[in-house]
């Protein structure tokens, strides 16, 4: 049977991460996609010049009749922008059982513009992590849902800890370098485990959170447990940051087809 997956995520116009990058890792993953989109950005390598957000209730119209024809194997969320978009999200969500969700809470973009308001933080953890299978915050992201400093693998897994305390099935923080290696805390409530694979010095890192998220939400609907998920999703996302394109004028994506092709130039 096909596997199905729904990322619902603001949309990026140079297509290196959001919707773009999700529906581009489900199918190299042999994943049906489908979307919800949450937001409008422009946006290249360089930035983000302007955000539109969709109306709440459109958003949530999306999701539904998604879910009510074709079915969602697994489902995440990206760029939520807005509380009112977030109150939609998890209601829907609620109302439809959509389950397994991969929550990766976009805050901030790689250039460093804001892809969600500053007072839709508190929403995002009291309304949409508590639905969360799995969670995947990079540093960054880890201090605003726990509310304090974290930069020592000590300060991750107390992190993750915390997470998960609060609702989350799981967590992945993604600490990326750890000296000669990239190493993310993976916890379910009983079990913790150090990830680590091997670091990839590119500047094209446009789109990896989004990449990771979709991978893990990928291996999901075709039916991995949640550490096979990412496990195997940590594996996908390195060997797209080896074939990260240098696309644009500054940061390029990464690339989500370097196990199936690009042609030549």
């Amino acid at each position: 049977m096909l596997a199905k997956a729904l990322t619902i995520a603001g949309s990026d116009s140079g297509g290196g991460a959001g919707i773009q990058a999700d529906l581009k890792t489900f199918a190299a993953l042999g994943v049906y996609g489908m979307s919800a989109i949450t937001a409008i950005t422009a946006q290249n390598t360089c930035g983000v010049s302007a955000v539109q957000g969709i109306d709440p209730e459109v958003v949530a119209a999306q999701i539904r009749a998604v879910v009510s024809d074709i079915g969602v194997g697994a489902a995440k969320t990206g760029m939520l922008f807005s509380a009112e978009i977030i109150q939609a999200v998890a209601a829907t969500v609620r109302a439809l059982a959509l389950q397994p969700l991969v929550v990766d809470p976009v805050m901030v973009a790689t250039s460093g513009d804001r892809l969600l308001q500053r007072q839709a933080e508190e929403s995002l953890c009291q309304q949409i992590l508590p639905l969360a299978a799995i969670v995947t915050p990079n540093l960054a992201e880890t201090e605003v849902l726990v509310g304090r400093k974290v930069t020592t693998l000590e300060d991750m897994r107390a992190a993750a800890e915390q997470i998960v305390a609060g609702g989350a099935r799981a967590v992945v923080v993604k600490g990326g370098h750890a000296v000669t290696r990239a190493t993310d805390v993976f916890y379910d409530g009983t079990h913790m485990e150090l990830l680590q694979s091997e670091v990839v010095e590119t500047q094209n890192t446009h789109g990896t959170g989004c990449t990771l998220s979709a991978a893990i939400c990928a291996y999901l609907a075709r039916g991995a447990t949640l550490l096979e998920a990412v496990r195997r999703a940590k594996t996908y996302i390195t060997g797209a940051l080896h074939h990260s394109l240098s696309i644009g004028q500054g940061s390029g994506p990464v690339g989500h087809f370097w196990n199936v092709s690009y042609p030549a130039d």
